[in-house]
């Protein structure tokens, strides 16, 4: 798990990179929760999601937003934080330009971020979006959604509402050509404190599905 510096918009990003053990190996990067309420690339959720694409052969990263650990700049509210995850995906890319797709998975803020990020970059073909605070941010710009993905809520989570995540599912539903799986874990927080394995649980199964070359969603 090395760590690693790379160029951001605002000077250097920290992060850890877990190379693609073969060529064409896929890519996949993990975006954290929200720095300013302690959202690091440490955060426990980040950590499961890295080891299980790392343990699927995945060219991996998870880093630091600016402001954050030894990532150079301050907060910006998400516009910086969106050109940062363009940064880090463009290094990844440079290492591995014949990478057979891309994923992208986020928690809480993360995940906004990660869901922007599909809409400006056509080669992400999937995502995993945890706790996604549909009740704080505007998620209008998913029009169309360009990718098919999944998107995680806990029952009791007090942070982002289980009723806005439906709200946002149901109309990401209808559109034509992409496919959305809902999962809600019974009991869990904003935080999975006690439902990691559930959470986790829910992720494989769904990269089951979706990386079997039989999947019906490409």
């Amino acid at each position: 798990m090395p760590e690693v510096i790379f160029p951001g918009p605002e000077g250097r990003l920290e992060g850890r990179f877990a190379p693609a053990p073969k060529p064409r190996a896929p890519v996949a990067m993990i975006l954290h929760p929200h720095p300013n309420a302690g959202g690091t690339m440490n955060n426990r959720i980040v950590q499961e999601l890295y080891k299980t694409f790392q343990r699927r052969g995945f060219a991996t990263l998870r880093f630091n937003f600016r402001g954050v650990g030894k990532s150079q700049g301050t907060f910006d509210n998400g516009i910086g934080e969106l050109s940062d995850a363009a940064s880090a995906l463009d290094w990844v890319q440079s290492f591995h330009p014949e990478a057979s797709t891309t994923w992208i998975a986020g928690v809480s803020f993360g995940a906004w971020i990660g869901m922007q990020l599909l809409m400006r970059r056509p080669e992400i073909r999937g995502f995993i979006s945890v706790a996604p605070p549909a009740n704080m941010y505007d998620f209008s710009f998913l029009a169309p959604c360009p990718s098919s993905g999944i998107i995680i809520q806990g029952e009791g989570d007090e942070v982002a509402t289980p009723a806005a995540t439906q709200k946002l599912v149901d109309k990401l539903r209808t559109q034509k050509h992409i496919t959305i799986h809902h999962d809600t874990i019974p009991q869990a927080n904003h935080f999975f404190q006690d439902e990691m394995e559930q959470l986790m649980g829910s992720v494989d199964k769904y990269l089951d599905m979706r990386l079997d070359p039989n999947s019906p969603i490409r």
